[in-house]
């Protein structure tokens, strides 16, 4: 999406769905990525805001049922006003924008301002939530109709617009958004004008995430129901014939890892594949950063490495990382791959190898444990004696690898292309979260991770504590020898060390494999 700049700024009234971040449209990622300014509200998922570039400014506005929160007028004048000062603004909102989410009066004001918008549709909370509850709000033979009420009018209109005998009467399917507080009334109503206390009722809150929570009675005991299960909102409340449906469509709570909240100590950057295959198990990643990858300090080792690439027999990837940096740096040299021509190139796993392959080159060997063990009974098969090998790789690692294999009478050089250190992140956060039990998986995959995430958060004796009642996964049996040595009790380490294998091991953990919703990973 290309943003022209004006001198009068443009606003995105943007639905953020009802949650799941993967609902977001992709028009609304794009807005979010040219923001310069983002107003999020308290249903937009905070994750989102990833999408938006550091620069950009973040604005709560929180909407909510009770407690301070900005009049509409002001988000209305701060829209106005970040608009006037040519910035690109984006008005993020739950759901979507135009049901019951106040973005019409929005809009109203920047038409009536003179400022330029547009409308992004969202994923409304009143089809998605009970989707994702096993509730399809029509059906072929239990409703052809749908139809969505607000559970809160504007208490300042002097009647009801509701029409409250026509609703009670409908065969189709009725969903209340916002209408928690209000349950009693609505079912006592809804039972007044003719609806049989018989009808099935289900409340869902905090639909699409991992944290939903479904209650399900009938109009004549879901208020009970609801208050034994201490429901407050956000909900939304689904009345018809379709929750019947919810025991046999139930896939969403139904996933190994359902209402699991996992905490990701890898890097930033590399975390998209593991919260990725996490959610699609049904929990919901936490990023931690625990390290923080950076180029060497002295690029001399690797250039000079470079210029006698020919000299080489094998090139040693031990990791992704290496492969990325390695390779990009011998692009920045005027270089390619064709220069890797002639030299056997091994590397230590199946991802590391895919890497590789994204610069247009195959590796020779990819040993069946992925680790520096595997790596060294790989070689054995083949004559070292005399030969060059070259191991680009992080600054710190084990040197079992490069000893053993000068032990066999190779020359091996290993430059480093990477460091790891220790990010500048404060890690009170995960404390609070930690103590709260609101963490129920940490992942380690490196040692690396393992001893930042126990110096970040203050030494053994402050961690042991904090993981008492927390699983600890870890990638293979290098990471899970460095958590034990700092007293922590490793409960998961998967047959490789790959990320899906992780994964997998965790869900396995949790739950059998025919629990596992269609489009999991494989």
């Amino acid at each position: 999406m290309n943003v022209v700049r004006r001198n009068k700024g443009k606003v995105y009234l943007v639905g953020a769905g009802p949650g799941d971040p993967g609902l977001l449209t992709i028009r609304g990622k794009e807005c979010l990525e040219q923001a310069d300014v983002v107003l999020y509200d308290y249903l937009a998922n905070p994750t989102l805001l990833d999408h938006a570039q550091d620069r950009a400014e973040r604005v709560y506005v929180g909407r909510r049922g009770k407690g301070k929160y900005p009049e509409q007028e002001a988000i209305n004048r701060l829209l106005i006003e970040r608009a006037n000062a040519g910035n690109v603004v984006v008005r993020l909102k739950g759901g979507d924008p135009f049901v019951f989410g106040r973005g019409g009066e929005e809009a109203e004001a920047l038409a009536s301002a003179g400022i330029e918008f547009e409308v992004v549709p969202g994923v409304t909370a009143a089809v998605a939530a009970p989707a994702y509850a096993g509730i399809p709000v029509t059906h072929r033979t239990l409703a052809s109709t749908l139809t969505i009420v607000t559970g809160h009018e504007d208490p300042e209109k002097p009647s009801t617009a509701l029409d409250w005998p026509r609703l009670a009467t409908s065969q189709g399917t009725v969903v209340f958004l916002m209408g928690m507080k209000n349950l009693s009334t609505i079912a006592a109503t809804l039972m007044a004008e003719g609806r049989a206390g018989s009808t099935p009722v289900a409340i869902v809150r905090w639909g699409t995430r991992v944290s939903q929570q479904t209650v399900v009675g009938t109009l004549a005991d879901i208020v009970d129901k609801a208050d034994a299960a201490q429901m407050e909102p956000p909900t939304v409340i689904v009345v018809g014939e379709v929750v019947r449906l919810r025991p046999k469509l139930n896939w969403f709570e139904r996933r190994p890892l359902f209402g699991k909240r996992v905490l990701m100590t890898r890097a930033k950057e590399q975390a998209g594949e593991l919260a990725a295959r996490l959610a699609g198990y049904g929990a919901e990643p936490v990023e931690a950063p625990t390290i923080k990858l950076v180029p060497p300090l002295d690029w001399g080792p690797v250039d000079q490495a470079i210029s006698e690439i020919e000299t080489y027999h094998w090139v040693i990837f031990t990791s992704v990382n290496g492969v990325s940096r390695f390779m990009t740096r011998l692009l920045a040299r005027g270089l390619d791959s064709r220069c890797l021509a002639g030299r056997r190139l091994c590397c230590i796993g199946p991802r590391t190898a895919q890497e590789l392959e994204k610069f247009g080159v195959r590796a020779d060997v990819v040993p069946a444990e992925y680790q520096a063990e595997g790596v060294l009974a790989a070689l054995n098969q083949q004559d070292l004696n005399k030969s060059r090998l070259l191991i680009p790789r992080a600054e710190v690692a084990r040197d079992l690898l490069p000893d053993e294999l000068r032990a066999a009478g190779a020359h091996v050089d290993v430059v480093s292309v990477y460091r790891t250190l220790t990010p500048d992140h404060d890690s009170e956060e995960w404390r609070q979260e930690l103590m709260s039990h609101r963490i129920h998986i940490v992942t380690f995959t490196s040692s690396s991770t393992v001893r930042n995430f126990v110096t970040m958060l203050g030494g053994v004796e402050a961690v042991k504590p904090l993981l008492q009642s927390v699983m600890i996964a870890c990638i293979g049996p290098i990471t899970a020898k460095t958590a034990e040595e700092y007293g922590l009790t490793v409960s998961i380490v998967p047959s490789e060390n790959t990320i899906p294998a992780l994964v997998d091991a965790i869900a396995h953990h949790y739950g059998s494999r025919e629990h596992v919703a269609t489009g999991a990973p494989q």
